[in-house]
């Protein structure tokens, strides 16, 4: 619930207008939080994200070997996705790296997450010699819509940077994130965060951090929580299409895996986006239903989109289905992906600017 989170960070929320329920949810009075989002700018705490900083010489070294990512790439202008697996190639945890310093490498993922991956990471920390930290002395910001980065430029002094992309000014770490409209990640101490949001405040609206969840939705990108840990291949999250599996470097933890599953074609469930047809959100988990009763797979996430109606991410398997699907009772329709479910190397997304 909400008195879980740190106190100076509900503190600052309340002082800016907003509200946690359900423990990782902020909502503000500003109607139709979902519509003024495919417009705004608009801005919403992020507190259902954390950070994992991983600091030491041998950072760079120690990361190659846990993630899917390739480190080489992670140079302070490309912030790649990348996951960590178990030795069955189940993701632990799936994340966004970014560089702070030399030795100093910053992980993005749900808050609900950061202190297993510490713990798992923690068992080979010392053959490295670095220090993990949870850093719950950050904020992270979602700054969007189309006039997003513009203001990130007027407002932050920071060039606005594109999706999986990083950019630095002083105190602030600003990352790109995909979604229907230019989508911006600030990272900055919470000291500071009170003054920061009130200088966006002049020309961008506080919206619910739903709407964020929801860009995510349309952006087929799922950030896996403590329920849904060892339980999925990467590529059942699509992983490998966001470019989050490096397939030329050497051996992390769970390689040979998901190397063998990617190259036989063994994936045999696939994240799906989808609209039901009600308002009511089914809880992460909830079956996704056949004609025949049949479970096809389960729901990650959902919210609300702009007319009301809930759209959904769900791990579902790749045969054709037999319809009409439901998810609860509500009938499901099946949506386009904005990324085809294809190979995308972080090596040939690095070079892209």
């Amino acid at each position: 619930m909400a008195d879980d989170k740190d106190p100076d960070m509900n503190d600052w929320i309340a002082r800016t207008g907003g509200r946690l329920e359900d423990g990782a949810r902020v909502v503000f009075d500003t109607p139709k939080p979902a519509r003024r989002a495919l417009d705004g700018p608009v801005m919403t705490p992020l507190i259902h994200l954390g950070i994992l900083d991983v600091v030491g010489d041998g950072a760079e070294r120690f990361l190659q070997g846990q993630t899917s990512a390739q480190l080489s790439l992670v140079d302070g202008e490309f912030a790649p996705l990348g996951c960590f697996c178990t030795p069955k190639g189940r993701v632990l945890a799936n994340v966004q790296l970014w560089h702070v310093a030399p030795g100093h490498y910053r992980l993005l993922t749900h808050h609900e997450l950061v202190a297993s991956l510490a713990e798992h990471l923690a068992k080979f920390a010392p053959f490295y010699q670095v220090e993990l930290t949870t850093r719950d002395d950050l904020a992270l910001i979602g700054l969007f819509g189309h006039e997003a980065p513009a203001v990130a430029e007027a407002l932050l002094d920071v060039t606005p940077p594109g999706a999986w992309r990083q950019a630095d000014r002083d105190e602030y770490q600003v990352v790109g994130h995909p979604g229907p409209v230019p989508r911006l990640l600030i990272c900055l101490p919470t000291s500071g965060v009170e003054a920061t949001w009130s200088r966006l405040a002049a020309q961008v609206t506080p919206v619910d951090s739903a709407a964020w969840r929801l860009h995510d939705i349309q952006a087929g990108l799922v950030w896996l929580d403590a329920s849904q840990r060892d339980s999925y291949l990467p590529q059942m999250i699509n992983w490998e299409a966001l470019g989050g599996i490096s397939f030329k470097k050497g051996c992390y933890t769970g390689q040979e895996v998901v190397a063998r599953a990617h190259f036989r074609g063994q994936v045999k469930k696939r994240l799906m986006r989808a609209q039901l047809d009600g308002e009511h959100l089914p809880e992460p988990g909830s079956a996704i239903m056949d004609a025949a009763d049949k479970r096809l797979g389960e729901v990650l996430s959902a919210e609300l989109d702009a007319y009301g109606q809930a759209e959904i991410l769900a791990v579902m398997s790749t045969r054709e289905p037999n319809e009409p699907l439901s998810v609860a009772g509500q009938k499901l329709k099946l949506l386009k992906l904005p990324y085809p479910l294809e190979r995308l190397d972080p090596e040939q997304l690095a070079e892209k600017h």
